[in-house]
């Protein structure tokens, strides 16, 4: 099972779109929201002030992440965000992944930036 828990990302903590929304606009300077997709897709629409660190390059950008904020992982569905919050949690971060990912963002009628 801690094969899939690690694959998959289950076990961290999960945010609704609406509830990321709230965290995000009273918590703002204490959450760094971390966007795991590609840049094409960042490009279509992203949550403002999230930085862009796609998937496959997260584990050679640790540096870029501060580790004394939690970290709101965001991607496409929440399936990528997901992996990304299990790697950061194995490596010391208090993170969050958004569930539904921007999909359920957009879904919720919630602001973008493009």
């Amino acid at each position: 099972m801690s094969f899939f828990k690690q694959l998959f990302g289950m076990g961290t903590a999960a945010l609704s779109a609406v509830e990321a929304q709230e965290r995000i606009k009273n918590e703002g300077k204490n959450l760094f929201l971390l966007d795991v997709r590609q840049p094409e897709e960042y490009k279509q629409g992203h949550i403002a002030g999230s930085k862009l660190i796609p998937l496959g390059e997260l584990s050679n950008r640790l540096k870029e992440i501060p580790q004394d904020k939690e970290i709101l992982c965001i991607c496409r569905s929440g399936s990528r965000s997901s992996m990304a919050a299990s790697q950061l949690a194995q490596a010391g971060y208090k993170v969050i992944n958004l569930s539904g990912g921007m999909m359920s963002w957009s879904a919720a009628g919630l602001p973008m930036k493009k």
